[in-house]
């Protein structure tokens, strides 16, 4: 009769796996609540050291000022769900609102003119989603690429010279809107809020997340990874013909000078909401408060009086902290 082994447990020091294991789920904490945390924060230093900082015709401009970034890391966002990453979209909006100047200079009017916007830079998107899906060439040199070809065509098509545009509808647009909430910010929060939707609740968001999560897997349940990816890079590039939109209204010119702090800070937001670079987990309402967090960042440098040569170096200093924190992020 041969008696059974015994088995035996490892001598662990009574606080040494759960000390570790504490500590995990607090790095895990701050990589998943980055945004939501930063943003508190930051409301809260810079309320303390400006007290105009929280008043109503500041906290107005804010979110007027987060309205174009919102909808720029909703729609990197997507891409980013995919495992991919777009370069181009800073170019695709600029590109866009030069379609819009164009055409309002032609006399269609400003919802013909804002329609061409939107084809426009869903034009771009296309193609992006072409070349990466199609054509098998890597996400970060296909948007490079047309990157700097709708940056050359803007400036072509313009003599890279802006274009005027005064119209009531963009006067309404700037100047609209309910109680603190400018017309812009609701547009942009809607675009979030119908996004969410379909990420979460449709079965096209649920095959981005797959994609992004395992090509392999998600093409052996039936999905076209290939679709997906050219559709994710389409709604990318229409995203940022809306955003053309709001940022013709606020300047009031088409102007075909591309404004890298959109694609950078886009990106930024994006990891600062707790998206995987990796691919594979969609997030909306962190994004959102990502730009948020980025948009108060930078107001509140401006009435602190910081010079803004100093301004990048404090976004790029919170983004890399995010981007460290993304390595505890739960699986």
């Amino acid at each position: 009769m041969t008696t059974p082994l015994k088995t035996t447990t490892l001598d662990v020091p009574k606080n040494g796996l759960r000390g570790v294991a504490n500590d995990a789920r607090s790095l895990s904490f701050w990589a998943e609540n980055a945004a939501p945390v930063g943003l508190v924060l930051l409301v809260i230093v810079f309320a303390a050291l400006s007290p105009t900082f929280l008043t109503l015709g500041n906290i107005q401009a804010m979110l007027i000022a987060a309205a174009i970034l919102i909808i720029l890391a909703v729609a990197q966002s997507y891409v980013i769900t995919t495992g991919g990453i777009d370069l181009s979209i800073s170019a695709t909006m600029t590109l866009g609102a030069v379609g819009f100047g164009l055409a309002f200079q032609a006399g269609l009017g400003f919802w013909l003119a804002a329609l061409v916007a939107v084809v426009t830079s869903g034009a771009v998107g296309v193609v992006n989603g072409l070349l990466i899906a199609k054509g098998k060439v890597t996400d970060f040199i296909a948007t490079l690429g047309t990157l700097s070809v709708a940056t050359g065509l803007a400036l072509i098509l313009t003599s890279g010279a802006p274009i005027s545009v005064t119209s009531p509808e963009l006067i309404r647009l700037t100047t609209g809107r309910v109680w603190i909430l400018g017309f812009p910010f609701l547009i942009a929060a809607g675009i979030a809020v119908v996004f969410w939707f379909v990420m979460f609740r449709t079965r096209f968001g649920l095959h981005v997340q797959a994609v992004g999560g395992s090509e392999e897997a998600a093409v052996a349940n039936g999905v076209s990874a290939q679709r997906v990816r050219i559709m994710v890079y389409v709604l990318a590039g229409m995203l940022a013909g809306v955003a053309s939109i709001l940022l013709v209204a606020r300047i009031g010119a088409a102007e075909p000078a591309i404004n890298t702090a959109y694609l950078l800070n886009s990106i930024a937001a994006v990891v600062l909401g707790g998206v995987a670079l990796t691919g594979g987990r969609g997030k909306i309402v962190g994004p959102v408060l990502g730009a948020l967090l980025l948009t108060a960042l930078t107001n509140g440098l401006t009435l602190l009086g910081v010079s803004q040569f100093y301004q990048p170096l404090a976004v790029g200093l919170v983004v890399v902290l995010a981007a460290l924190l993304t390595r505890f992020q739960k699986k």
